[in-house]
């Protein structure tokens, strides 16, 4: 279902100090705006980049918006998707829905399954490469239940889709680390493994990642145009749910998160 044109959609970004980061993500939003035309699209982030996401709500409030739907460009559930990002939603004039974080959906995987295939994955050939074969999914890593089995989740749809087994691993605040998980791998005799990047854009983690890949590493997502669809496929989700019942006094709430 497309969803009015006049509610603004704001992409949550993280932020990062690589200079590469603000150009991808920007140009992620540049591809959002040529699949939906008319449809006001903005950017804020939660740390590290200008502008900051309190900043963007503002700016919208002071133009006359009413109403926006804030979609992060995070691919889990954790602190920021749970905590941070409602809580800047709340703190403004708008009638804000925050919508469900990018993963898991099989969007995801059409990304990251592509961006291996252009690292240079090729299915095995047979049950002998098949039993030597495995990918590691390296992302960023939370301290939140709800994180690790969002990324857990997009290992199996992954896993799924190649036929060989997908282990997520982890940059930080979670366990296995990536080289971890490639030593595990090593010992059941798998030694043919990818390591996909389930990271939106260039960084600190991404880089750290695929410096310890034995083999072939996917680039992060950046602008596939599957992230794009996904990000506007959130947005519809949140913007036609369902309103929230109204509060003991009558109110219906300012925020709505979306599961």
């Amino acid at each position: 279902m497309t969803a009015h044109p006049t509610t603004p959609l704001v992409v949550v970004a993280h932020g990062s100090r690589d200079p590469r980061t603000p150009g991808t993500v920007r140009a992620l939003l540049d591809r959002v705006r040529a699949l939906r035309p008319g449809l006001p699209v903005h950017l804020g982030h939660i740390e590290l980049n200008a502008p900051l996401l309190p900043d963007t709500l503002a700016g919208l409030h002071a133009r006359g918006a009413g109403s926006a739907v804030l979609v992060p460009l995070l691919l889990s559930r954790g602190h920021h998707v749970t905590r941070d990002i409602p809580e800047a939603a709340a703190d403004t004039p708008l009638h804000a829905r925050v919508a469900a974080p990018l993963g898991p959906h099989p969007l995801l995987v059409d990304a990251l399954h592509a961006r291996l295939t252009e690292a240079g994955w090729r299915a095995p050939a047979d049950e002998a490469a098949r039993r030597t074969s495995a990918v590691v999914l390296a992302a960023a890593g939370s301290r939140s239940p709800g994180s690790g089995r969002d990324t857990a989740r997009t290992a199996g749809l992954l896993a799924e889709r190649l036929g060989v087994p997908v282990v997520p691993a982890y940059a930080s605040a979670a366990a296995p680390t990536v080289p971890d998980a490639l030593r595990a791998l090593a010992a059941r005799g798998r030694h043919r493994v990818a390591v996909a990047s389930c990271f939106t854009a260039p960084g600190r983690f991404a880089t750290e990642c695929a410096a310890a890949s034995p083999w072939i590493t996917a680039a992060p997502l950046g602008t596939h145009p599957a992230l794009a669809r996904l990000l506007l496929h959130r947005y519809d989700q949140a913007r036609t749910a369902p309103a929230p019942a109204p509060t003991r006094y009558g109110r219906t709430p300012a925020v709505t998160v979306c599961p």
